[in-house]
């Protein structure tokens, strides 16, 4: 499929009446795993994708995180989305550089985050961060093909829990042009039907929180049109090979193959 009818296709789900969910592979294995299993569109993991190279979430560059990219693209034939963290900068003129560079690699959509990465001020003012997200709307919508732009409200990851706030950004950056809006970290029924309620864009909702428990149909309901899972399955998988370490060092047994998918199984998954 050429990038063109990807950004179409990718448009197009987020026009549907019930939610899709877009799960985030770490490298080009989970990439084509989960393309094979069914799912209509990919999204990487900027967290998911730092993890395996050894690397704490953020401690990935734009360099490293495009070629990432272009490698994920390649895996797979449906429609992938970057999480491009910040941008790469601070500034817009280079977030709108950093979307015209990941689009570049076949992309079907980004998302940009207000976060900063600094601890002592973790999310941008207000006025700067509809700048960016700004910028980074008209270099997609400068694109030659459709490219969905996500923007990312950041308040709940970082403990700032006025929903007032996110949702006062989320509008902002609806206006400054936003396909998707996105605030990870609702975790209530009531939270996510006020988010959805307050914008004219469809919104993301983020899942695979410990203690959250929606199903897609109920997401549906609520009005959210893409579920997302972050670093959750990398998570997931990394959980199971700690347990499964754990249960070596600890106990001298190897249970842990019970639960491992058979050889066979996975080869046949990767079979040409």
């Amino acid at each position: 499929m050429r990038q063109d009818q990807k950004g179409h296709v990718f448009h197009m789900l987020h026009q549907q009446t019930d939610a899709f969910v877009i799960p985030n592979p770490w490298d080009a294995g989970s990439a084509h795993l989960l393309s094979m299993l069914g799912f209509k569109a990919l999204a990487t993991t900027s967290a998911g994708y730092a993890f395996s190279q050894g690397l704490p979430d953020f401690g990935v560059g734009r360099d490293r995180m495009l070629a990432h990219v272009l490698q994920l693209v390649q895996a797979t034939d449906l429609p992938v989305s970057a999480d491009l963290e910040n941008g790469f900068a601070d500034d817009p003129f280079t977030v709108a550089q950093t979307i015209q560079m990941a689009a570049k690699t076949g992309l079907a959509g980004a998302s940009i985050e207000d976060a900063t990465g600094n601890s002592d001020s973790p999310i941008y003012e207000f006025d700067l961060a509809v700048d960016r997200i700004r910028a980074a709307c008209e270099a997609a919508k400068a694109l030659p093909f459709p490219f969905v732009l996500t923007a990312r409200a950041e308040n709940l990851l970082y403990g700032r829990t006025s929903l007032t706030d996110t949702i006062k950004r989320l509008q902002a950056y609806q206006d400054a042009g936003a396909d998707v809006l996105y605030a990870p970290g609702l975790r209530t029924k009531e939270d996510i039907v006020t988010v959805v309620a307050a914008v004219d864009k469809p919104v993301n909702v983020l899942m695979g929180l410990a203690g959250v428990h929606l199903s897609v149909r109920e997401l549906s309901t609520l009005g959210v049109k893409r579920i997302s899972l972050g670093s959750s399955l990398s998570r997931a998988a990394f959980g199971a090979l700690m347990r499964a370490c754990r249960e070596i060092q600890e106990d001298g047994t190897f249970t842990f193959a019970n639960d491992a998918v058979p050889y066979p199984a996975i080869n046949d998954f990767f079979q040409p």
